[in-house]
Parts: structure tokens; C-alpha cells; sequence
């Protein structure tokens, strides 16, 4: 099969032919169909951000695709089913997968990090990490499910305990940070969403943001956001992972607020602890999604509460791999999520 081969920061991809490995016990061979790329994957390439796994490695974490073979004790999938592949696989039996934390277990194996991801065309993964994908949800959009869909559900739902009703101000209108738009209008709060491209905040609009605010280079974002609101807001997530917006958000809320740090950033940051004691504020961060979680994600996709086709804005074959990071490093501001098509 071919698959694309990450050796070392600075240095594109390799398309190479490798063996298929066959399943085995309860694991089953998925045909990749589509799959996600993401700025994780960027770090990896780009920034020297190190992977567990030493490269060669293959990355991509975000794959949709048919079972193509079951092993000898699989129960649950047969040749043809249709399946999403989460990012993150949990153990099950840890402390925190125990109690419900299983997107944080103490043993977690995240493809294209730890072990081989889905730049190929073939990936054998044991049957417990796979979800079933209705046939009312196209392969080719339903890929972004599996990350920048449910990343930012698991953010909402379990970290920032959104209610209807709750004023959130998202900042940051990017392919993660877009699906938290839609995903909090579908749970019934108010949204305002921030962003510096005028374009994203008027997709946002059409996803379901009630207001929207244009972050301008010397302004106070966080004083229009308050005034806004006439005091600010209830929830502030941040999307991107800077210091200056994670600032912005901060300020941007009111008494008894809640941050919700959604972005990476490995910088230091600067708040007032003093703030955050007087006025009992809460900062909370969030990674990937609970495997409980997915079915009703996918339900709401299903059902049509949360669009897909709209947040896949570049399609690519998988020959040119590369040129999917090129679009993703260059900033293209009409960039959503790109997936690359086998």
C-alpha cells in the first residue's frame, strides 16, 4: 500500500509503497477513504515538536474509510461497514478512564504520535476504537468528525458545562474554532465569534453566531465584547493558542466567568490571580473528546444540527499531500480543514 512518510522536521512528506498489516484477533482493516489535516500534524513537520513514535512515521489522526477485512474474533464490523477512527485510543483501565476522563488517559495512544496514523491507504486499528458512520453522512466530510468536530462538542458540553441560553464569546474562527460556533448555537447559547478575517466572522454569522466582533491589531477586543454585552461574558473559549487572545478572552468575561483554553500554546501566560479569586473566575482546558461522546455528535450530524460539507473547504488527492501543508503553513485565510481524498 501507499503511505506517506514523515522522517524529519523541515523535510516534505514521502509517498512510499509498505506492507498492509493484517488484522488480527479483534482488529480490523479499515480502506482509508479520507482523512483530516491538521495543525498537529504541522508541529510535527514544521516546528520540531517531537512525536513519541521516532520517525519515519506516518502521520494523520483524522480518517474515515470502510472495514475492508475483520479479524477472527471480531464481533461488532464485517467487510463494507462504513467507520470514523477517533485520534485517541484510551486503555480502559486507568484511573482516569475509570471516572469518565478517558480523552486524557494515563496510557493514551494517539495515532500518527505514538504509533503509525492515516496518510495510507490501509490502517489495521482493534475494533473498540472504531465508530460506525450512518449512511446519511458522506465519508468524504464525515473524516472532520473525528477531531475537528468532536474536539471542540467534548470542550463544550464536559469543560465549559454550556447551557441554553449562556453567552459565549469564541475567539478565533478557524477550522476548530468555527465547529465550536455552530456546535454552541446548536446547544442553545448566544455566540459571539471573534476573529481578524472579516470573511470567517461572516461564515460564522451563517453558522450561527448572533453577533460577531472584528479583532483589530491596537483595539481592546475584550472592552467591545464587554460593551457588547454590557458587561461581558459568561463563557470565553479560545480557539487558537496565543497568549494575546488567551489575555482577551480572559478579560472579555464576566463575575463567574469560565475560560476555556481549547488552543496549544506553550507560552507563559499572564493573568491576575487576584481577578480570578474576587471574582471567582475559572479557567479550564480541553483535549480530544470522551469515545461516550461520539455517537452524539454524529447523531447531530446526522439530524442535520451541525454542517459539514460547509467547514470542508479544500479537497486533495493524496499525491499531493504536500501541498495541503503548504496551504495549511501559508495562512490562507479561506482555509477551514483540508482532507485528503484516497
Amino acid at each position: 500500500m501507499k503511505a506517506a512518510i514523515f522522517y524529519e522536521k523541515g523535510s516534505p512528506l514521502k509517498i512510499e509503497e509498505i506492507p498492509v498489516s493484517r488484522p488480527k484477533g479483534r482488529e480490523v482493516l479499515i480502506k482509508i477513504r479520507a482523512c483530516g489535516v491538521c495543525h498537529t500534524d504541522l508541529h510535527y513537520l514544521d516546528h520540531g515538536v517531537p512525536t513519541f513514535k521516532k520517525p519515519p512515521l506516518i502521520l494523520g489522526h483524522e480518517p474515515s474509510g470502510v472495514v475492508e477485512e475483520a479479524g477472527p474474533q471480531s464481533r461488532k464490523f464485517k467487510k463494507g461497514d462504513r467507520v470514523i477512527i477517533p485520534p485517541v485510543f484510551s486503555c480502559g483501565e486507568c484511573a482516569l478512564c475509570r471516572t469518565g476522563h478517558e480523552n486524557i488517559c494515563e496510557n493514551m495512544v494517539m495515532l500518527g504520535n505514538h504509533i503509525d496514523g492515516a496518510f495510507a491507504e490501509y490502517m489495521t486499528v482493534g475494533e473498540k476504537d472504531v465508530i460506525p458512520l450512518p449512511e446519511e453522512i458522506p465519508l468524504e466530510e464525515g473524516a472532520i468528525i473525528t477531531d475537528a468536530l468532536a474536539t471542540p462538542f467534548h470542550a463544550l458540553k464536559n469543560r465549559a458545562n454550556l447551557k441554553p441560553g449562556d453567552v459565549i464569546a469564541v475567539f478565533g474562527c478557524g477550522g476548530v474554532g468555527m465547529n465550536v460556533v455552530q456546535v454552541a448555537g446548536a446547544m442553545g447559547a448566544k455566540v459571539i465569534a471573534v476573529d481578524a478575517v472579516q470573511g470567517k466572522l461572516s461564515l460564522a454569522r451563517s453558522l450561527g453566531a448572533a453577533e460577531t466582533v472584528l479583532a483589530v491589531k491596537g483595539e481592546d477586543t475584550a472592552k467591545k465584547i464587554r460593551k457588547l454585552t454590557g458587561g461581558g461574558v459568561d463563557i470565553a473559549l479560545e480557539a487558537i493558542g496565543m497568549t494575546q487572545t488567551l489575555e482577551s478572552a480572559f478579560s472579555s468575561m464576566r463575575s463567574g466567568g469560565r475560560l476555556v483554553v481549547l488552543g496549544y500554546c506553550s507560552d507563559p501566560l499572564t493573568i491576575s490571580p487576584a481577578r480570578i479569586m474576587f471574582r471567582e473566575m475559572e479557567i479550564t482546558g480541553s483535549l480530544g473528546c470522551r469515545p461516550v461522546d461520539f455517537p452524539r455528535v454524529i447523531e447531530m450530524v446526522r439530524l442535520g444540527k451541525i454542517k459539514l460539507k460547509e467547514l470542508v473547504t479544500h479537497r486533495f488527492s493524496f499525491n499531493d499531500i504536500n501541498g495541503a501543508f503548504e496551504l495549511l503553513r501559508n495562512h490562507d485565510p479561506s482555509l477551514l480543514r483540508s482532507i485528503i481524498l484516497f
